[in-house]
C-alpha cells in the first residue's frame, strides 16, 4: 500500500473509531470512506456493534452490502448521529469542495441531516484557499441556460464526460455534472448561495455552511 493510500486508510478507520453503537451513519461516496466503512464492518464482526448507514450513492451501497453494514433511509431515519465522508479540497476554516465521485446532491444532504459531520482526507487536499473546479449537478432540460449564467458568474463550466462510456456522465439522481472553474474561490459561501440561485442547478459542491458541526481528520502515513 503506498503512502497517500495509508494515510487515507488511516483517516478512513479513525473515522470509523468514532461510531458508537446504536449509531445511524451517513456514508459518504469515495476511496478515503471506503476505508471507514471497512473499518466499521470489521467492528460490526469484532465488537459486535449495531449501525445503520444512510449510502449517498449505489457504489456506497453496494460496498456496505459488501462490508456487512445494515443500510436505512432519510425516509425512516430523517436525523442522522454521523456522516462521514471525503472532500477534494480542505481549507483551514473547514470550507471544502466535494463531488469528484459525482454524489455531492446526496452528500449535502446527508451532512445536512447529521449533527455531526466528519470528513477524512489525505494531506494533499489541505489548501489554504479553494481554487479546484466546483462540481455542480444540473437538470438536464437546463443546462444551456444554467451554463450561461454560469459563465455570468465569472465560471468556465465543461460537461464532466464519462470515461469507458460515450458521453456525459450522469448522476445516481439522473442529471448532468458539470465542471466549472471559478479560479480562487475568495468568499465560498457566497458562490455556493450564487451557483444554488440558478434555476436548473440541483446543487454543487461547494460546502462552506457546515463548518461548526464538521470534523476534519487528515491521515497519517505512518
Amino acid at each position: 500500500m503506498d503512502l497517500v493510500a495509508q494515510a487515507k486508510k488511516n483517516a478512513g478507520h479513525r473515522a470509523a473509531d468514532m461510531v458508537k453503537d446504536g449509531m445511524i451513519v451517513g456514508l459518504g461516496t469515495g476511496s478515503t470512506v471506503f476505508f471507514a466503512m471497512e473499518r466499521l464492518g470489521e467492528r460490526i464482526k469484532t465488537e459486535d456493534l449495531s449501525i445503520l448507514g444512510v449510502p449517498t450513492s449505489h457504489q456506497t451501497a453496494m460496498r456496505a452490502e459488501e462490508y456487512g453494514i445494515p443500510l436505512t433511509t432519510l425516509s425512516l431515519h430523517p436525523a442522522l448521529d454521523i456522516a462521514i465522508d471525503g472532500a477534494d479540497q480542505v481549507t483551514p476554516s473547514k470550507q471544502m469542495i466535494k463531488g469528484r465521485g459525482a454524489a455531492h446532491l446526496r452528500e449535502k444532504i446527508v451532512a445536512d441531516a447529521a449533527k455531526q459531520f466528519v470528513v477524512v482526507i489525505d494531506s494533499a487536499k489541505e489548501v489554504p484557499v479553494l481554487d479546484a473546479a466546483v462540481p455542480i449537478e444540473i437538470l438536464p432540460f437546463a443546462y444551456g441556460s444554467v451554463c450561461k449564467k454560469l459563465v455570468e458568474l465569472g465560471g468556465e463550466p465543461v460537461m464532466r464526460n464519462g470515461v469507458k462510456k460515450d458521453g456525459p456522465v450522469i448522476s445516481d439522481n439522473g442529471n448532468y455534472i458539470f465542471d466549472c472553474a471559478f479560479g480562487k474561490v475568495d468568499d465560498p459561501a457566497l458562490l455556493e448561495s450564487a451557483i444554488n440561485s440558478i434555476p436548473g442547478v440541483l446543487e454543487n459542491g461547494v460546502f462552506a455552511k457546515m463548518t461548526e458541526k464538521t470534523i476534519v481528520i487528515v491521515g497519517k502515513s505512518a
